[in-house]
């Protein structure tokens, strides 16, 4: 089986480099893949209250028959519910567990200074190993920074080649924040995954140019969570560490930046998502 690639994080504790994430998947699709995730040596699960799904991942986790404890679980709380004093409870009832690996913050969205202080009530009181931010800047992460009492181990937010964030990776590395990119693969645009030069590398290597892409992100550092329905692409999306690119390789694949987004934040989407709630409570 493939040799999995930990980080530690800033409190201590070691996380999987490479996961499962589980956006836009149906219960039913969400808990199927956490079942093949798991049954193919993946051991980080990442899911959300906005994700409606996150029954179905408890669920996937308890039907693998992989210990809990072998397992780092992911989720995060939605802007509505920041200011909801059992908004953690209510998350750990539906994933059905004792305790979140990482708990974030979604959205930089509403009261998230009040969403910050419960996750860290939570980790204080051991419902929660470790907490964050995502979709946050270097201004909000500040912010966050300059308040809080328990600081921020990982910032999720959008990284591909095509949009490296160097300047944030280099804010985030002095305070000691890791970096787990969503949309790993540039939200499957096939401009970036054809590039040229991943299509060479992939030949090289016997890889697929998604592969290349993900073992590149492993070794600058980010932690990635590509999702998938399809099990072949789940197997294949771990299939990541019986290679290394070459420090020339990875310098090439650096020049692709181009610092361009697939998702571009508002104050007006900001708005809208403070005022969204998402409907938890009838997720099968």
């Amino acid at each position: 089986m493939s040799e999995q690639m930990f980080l530690k994080l800033n409190n201590g504790i070691e996380m999987p480099m490479a996961g499962i994430g589980t956006f836009l998947l149906s219960p039913d699709e969400a808990e199927a893949s956490v079942i093949s995730a798991l049954k193919n040596g993946y051991r980080l699960i990442d899911t959300a209250n906005a994700y409606v799904n996150e029954k179905a991942v408890g669920r996937g986790i308890k039907k693998s028959g992989i210990d809990r404890k072998d397992i780092f679980l992911e989720t995060k709380l939605w802007p509505s519910f920041y200011e909801q004093e059992d908004v953690v409870e209510k998350t750990l009832e539906r994933l059905d567990t004792d305790y979140i690996d990482l708990l974030l913050i979604h959205q930089p969205a509403g009261n998230y200074i009040a969403g910050y202080r419960l996750m860290e009530k939570a980790y204080k009181e051991g419902k929660v190993r470790a907490i964050g931010l995502s979709n946050f800047n270097k201004e909000q992460i500040q912010e966050i920074l300059d308040i809080c009492e328990i600081k921020p181990d990982v910032l999720q937010t959008e990284v591909h080649p095509y949009s490296q964030e160097k300047e944030l990776k280099e804010f985030l590395s002095k305070e000691g924040i890791a970096l787990q990119a969503w949309y790993p693969l540039g939200h499957g645009d096939k401009t970036l995954i054809q590039e040229s030069l991943f299509t060479q590398l992939a030949e090289k290597y016997h890889k697929s140019n998604a592969q290349i892409i993900l073992r590149w992100h492993l070794q600058d550092g980010n932690i990635v969570i590509p999702g998938s329905k399809n099990p072949d692409h789940i197997r294949d999306n771990f299939d990541l560490f019986d290679f290394e690119l070459t420090d020339d390789e990875m310098t090439s694949i650096a020049n692709l930046n181009k610092d361009k987004r697939y998702y571009t934040s508002t104050p007006e989407l900001l708005k809208s998502y403070a005022e969204m709630v998402p409907p938890v409570d009838q997720q099968k």
